[in-house]
C-alpha cells in the first residue's frame, strides 16, 4: 500500500500545490489509515463511512487527538478519497458527508500583482510548450476556472466574439465564465502554434494538447506553468490552483461583490467564497495612512 500513499503525495504536490511538510503530513495519514484498513482485511476503496468514521474515532479515544489533529486527518482522508476517484481507483466517497471540527480558515496563499504581471508580460517565444503554459496561465488568471476544467474545454468552449468559457464544473454542471481581450489574445497565438504543430492530423478534440495530440495531463500542465514561473522569475513557484485563488483575491481587493466571484468561481455556496473577503496588509496600511485623523 505505500506506493499508493506516494502516489498521493506526488499528486498533492502537483496538482494541489501544497507544501512539502503538508504532502508528507497527508502521506503519513493516508499510510496510516491504509495500515488501518489492511490490518481489518478491508479494500480503502470499497471502505463505507461507518468504518471511517471508526477510524478516526479510536484516533481520538486511543491516541487522545484534539480537533486540531482530528481536522488534519479528516481533511487527509478526503482528499486521499478525491484522489481514489480522480485517478478512477474507487467509486464513492465515504467522506463526502463528513463535518470536521470547525476551525478558523486561513486566507489562500495568491500572486501579488507584481508577479503576475511578469507572467503576463514574459515572451513565450515559439516553442510549443511554452506557447501553451502562457496560454493557459492568461485562462487560468482571467477566468477563475480550476484546471480540470481548463483541460476539459474544447475549441467550441470558447466564444471569442463576446469573451466567454463554456465550463463544465464539479458534478458537470454547466456556467458561463467571462475572460478579457488579453487571454483571448494568447489563447489564438497557441491556437496558430497548435495549427502549426499538427496541421491536419486527426487529434482530440480539447483544446489543451500534448505533443501526440491527445489531451494534455494535469501533471504536464503543472510542470509547464513551474517552468514558465521560474523562467519568468517569479518567487513564489506557480500551480495551476494558484491561479484560481490569486483571480479571485484580486476582484475582491478591486471591488467585485462577493456574489458575482462566487457565481465566477462556480461555488455552490457563498460561505465558500467568503474566505477572499480579507484585506492586503499593504491596503490596510494605505488606508490607515489615509483616513485616520492624527495624521
Amino acid at each position: 500500500m505505500r506506493p499508493l500513499a506516494a502516489d498521493f503525495s506526488r499528486y498533492l504536490g502537483m496538482e494541489r500545490g501544497l507544501s512539502k511538510n503538508t504532502c508528507s503530513a497527508y502521506a503519513g495519514d493516508a499510510e496510516a489509515f491504509l495500515a488501518y484498513c489492511e490490518a481489518r482485511k478491508t479494500d480503502p476503496a470499497l471502505a463505507e463511512p461507518p468504518f471511517v468514521e471508526g477510524y478516526l474515532w479510536a484516533l481520538k479515544k486511543e491516541r487522545g487527538l484534539g480537533p486540531a489533529s482530528i481536522f488534519r486527518k479528516t481533511e487527509a482522508l478526503r482528499a486521499f478519497y478525491r484522489y481514489l476517484r480522480l485517478e478512477g481507483k474507487a467509486q464513492k466517497d465515504p467522506t463526502a458527508n463528513f463535518r470536521a471540527p470547525k476551525l478558523p480558515r486561513k486566507v489562500p496563499r495568491f500572486l501579488d500583482r507584481r508577479d503576475m504581471e511578469r507572467l503576463l508580460v514574459y515572451p513565450a517565444g515559439e516553442a510549443f510548450a511554452k506557447v501553451r503554459a502562457a496560454a493557459a496561465i492568461e485562462l487560468l488568471y482571467a477566468s477563475g476556472i480550476r484546471v480540470s476544467e481548463l483541460l476539459g474545454l474544447r475549441l467550441e468552449s470558447v466564444n471569442f466574439q463576446q469573451g466567454w468559457l463554456r465550463v463544465f464544473g464539479k458534478g458537470a454542471k454547466e456556467r458561463m465564465v467571462p475572460v478579457n481581450a488579453a487571454a483571448l489574445s494568447r489563447l489564438k497565438d497557441y491556437l496558430a502554434a497548435r495549427q502549426l504543430k499538427f496541421g491536419g492530423r486527426a487529434v482530440q478534440d480539447e483544446l489543451f494538447l500534448n505533443r501526440s495530440g491527445r489531451k494534455l495531463s494535469r501533471i504536464q500542465m503543472w510542470k509547464d506553468i513551474v517552468a514558465f514561473g521560474k523562467e519568468a522569475g517569479v518567487e513564489i513557484h506557480p500551480h495551476p490552483h494558484l491561479f484560481r485563488h490569486t483571480f479571485a483575491s484580486h476582484l475582491v481587493q478591486g471591488g467585485a461583490d462577493l456574489r458575482s466571484v462566487q457565481e465566477m468561481l462556480g461555488h455552490a455556496s457563498l460561505n465558500t467564497t467568503q474566505i477572499y473577503a480579507h484585506v492586503d496588509k499593504g491596503d490596510l496600511k494605505r488606508a490607515h495612512d489615509k483616513f485616520h485623523p492624527d495624521k
